[in-house]
């Protein structure tokens, strides 16, 4: 039991390219909008990690078209 993770305990880091950060935040929003009443607990965690996330201003501002081709392979 010593090896598990903590409730408070960082789990994992994770490096996210602009459009990266863009599909997560969709996904996360996505996700906590579509939860019901019943799944409070879980719409919490969401919005924790949303809350980590920068704000709703930025993530628009990210152009993913943009973004997908200045990492494509020329």
């Amino acid at each position: 039991m010593d090896d598990l993770i903590q409730p408070d305990e960082i789990a994992f880091r994770l490096e996210l390219t602009a459009a990266q950060m863009k599909i997560v935040h969709t996904a996360l929003k996505s996700l906590f909008d579509d939860l019901g009443h019943e799944e409070r607990d879980v719409k919490q965690v969401v919005q924790a990690v949303l809350a980590k996330l920068p704000g709703e201003h930025d993530i628009r501002a990210i152009d993913l078209d943009r973004e997908l081709r200045r990492t494509a392979p020329a």
